[in-house]
C-alpha cells in the first residue's frame, strides 16, 4: 500500500489537501460527487469522523468510497467514540480496504453535537492513539503487546492549533505528536500568517520541520454569518481586524468572491514560509471551489500534488 500524498510531500511539492465531510445517509454516490471536482487538483481528501459530535456515514466506509472514485483518502480517527480495542480493529481494517492514510484525534465532546446525552469514550487522547499506530506498522504489535501476522503500513498524521493558548508551548506540543508517530500535521485555520509565521519560527527552532511536513489550514469565508461563527464559535481561530474588515466592507453578496480572494492570496503567503510543506483548505459544502482558489493562489491542475 503506497500513498502518493506521502510521495507528493517527499519529493518537494508543496502539497494541498483538501476535507470532505461523509453524508447524513447511506447515498454511496455522494462521496463520489463531493471530491470528483478535486481530482487532478489535491493530493489527497481529508474524510471526517462524526466531525463536531455529528452523526454522518463513518470515516471508514467514507474513505473507501473515496478511493474508488479515484481520490486517494486521509481517514480522520477520533478517539471520543471507542475504545483502545476498536480504535485498533478499525485501523487495521482502514488498512485491509488499502487506505493508505490516517489522521489521529481525540475529537469534540458529544454535548457538542446531534447527541449530546451520548457517553464519551475517550479511552485513548490523539498522542497515545499515535503511538499505538505506529507501534502497530513498526514494532509489528497491538497495545496489549499481542504480535500482528501481517503488520499495516499508514502515513500517520496529526493536527495543532499554532493560534490556542497558551502559544508559546504550540511548536513543543507538535513535538510530542511527532514524537509519537505524527509524519504530516495539518493545521487550524490561518489566517493571520504573521502569527502563523512566528510558530513556523518556533517549529524551524525546535528541528520539527525536517521531522514532519507542515501543511497550514485555510478556508474560505462565505458570509458575514460564517465570519462571526469563526470568530466567536471556533477556539483558537484568530481572524485580523483588517481581514474582517475587508469582508464587511463588501455588500453581503460579495462576501463570498471576497473571501476566496482572502484564501488565495493566504495560500499565496504561505508558499514563502520555511517549513510549510503545503495547504489544507477545508471549504465545508463548496468543494466545488476550490479549483477556483488555487487558480487565484497561481497553482495549476496537478501542480500541487505528485505524479
Amino acid at each position: 500500500m503506497t500513498s502518493g500524498f506521502q510521495s507528493s510531500l517527499e519529493s518537494g511539492t508543496f502539497t494541498v489537501t483538501a476535507e470532505i465531510a461523509p453524508p447524513r445517509g447511506a447515498d454511496p454516490d455522494a462521496i463520489g460527487r463531493k471530491v470528483a471536482p478535486l481530482r487532478g487538483w489535491v493530493a489527497a481528501v481529508n474524510v471526517t469522523d462524526n466531525q463536531s459530535a455529528v452523526v454522518r456515514m463513518s470515516s471508514l466506509a467514507a474513505s473507501r468510497l473515496a478511493l474508488a472514485a479515484g481520490v486517494e483518502p486521509i481517514m480522520q480517527v477520533t478517539c471520543r467514540d471507542r475504545n483502545r480495542i476498536a480504535l485498533q480493529s478499525d485501523l487495521l481494517g482502514a488498512c485491509g480496504l488499502g487506505i493508505p492514510n490516517i489522521l489521529m484525534m481525540t475529537g469534540d465532546h458529544p454535548r457538542f453535537g446531534d447527541h449530546a446525552d451520548a457517553m464519551p469514550v475517550f479511552d485513548l487522547d490523539s498522542i497515545q492513539l499515535l503511538w499505538v499506530a505506529r507501534t502497530m506498522r513498526d514494532e509489528h504489535r497491538l497495545l496489549s503487546g499481542r504480535n500482528l501476522a501481517w503488520p499495516p503500513s499508514w502515513f500517520l498524521g496529526a493536527v495543532e492549533n499554532p493560534f490556542a493558548p497558551p502559544t508559546e508551548f504550540r511548536a513543543a506540543r507538535l513535538g510530542k505528536k511527532i514524537a509519537a508517530g505524527a509524519q504530516f500535521v495539518q493545521t487550524q485555520y490561518v489566517f493571520d500568517v504573521t502569527a502563523f509565521e512566528r510558530w513556523m519560527t518556533q517549529v524551524r527552532d525546535l528541528g520539527l520541520d525536517g521531522r514532519c511536513h507542515v501543511l497550514a489550514g485555510v478556508g474560505p469565508i462565505m458570509s458575514a454569518r460564517a465570519l462571526g461563527h469563526l470568530q466567536h464559535e471556533v477556539p483558537g481561530v484568530h481572524i485580523p481586524r483588517e481581514v474582517a474588515r475587508r469582508l464587511l466592507a463588501v455588500p453581503a453578496s460579495r462576501v463570498a468572491d471576497e473571501g476566496i480572494k482572502v484564501c488565495a492570496e493566504t495560500i499565496s503567503q504561505l508558499r514563502h514560509i520555511t517549513g510549510v510543506a503545503g495547504v489544507h483548505i477545508m471549504a465545508a459544502g463548496n468543494e466545488q471551489l476550490i479549483p477556483d482558489i488555487l487558480r487565484l493562489a497561481g497553482l495549476d491542475r496537478g501542480a500541487c500534488r505528485a505524479g
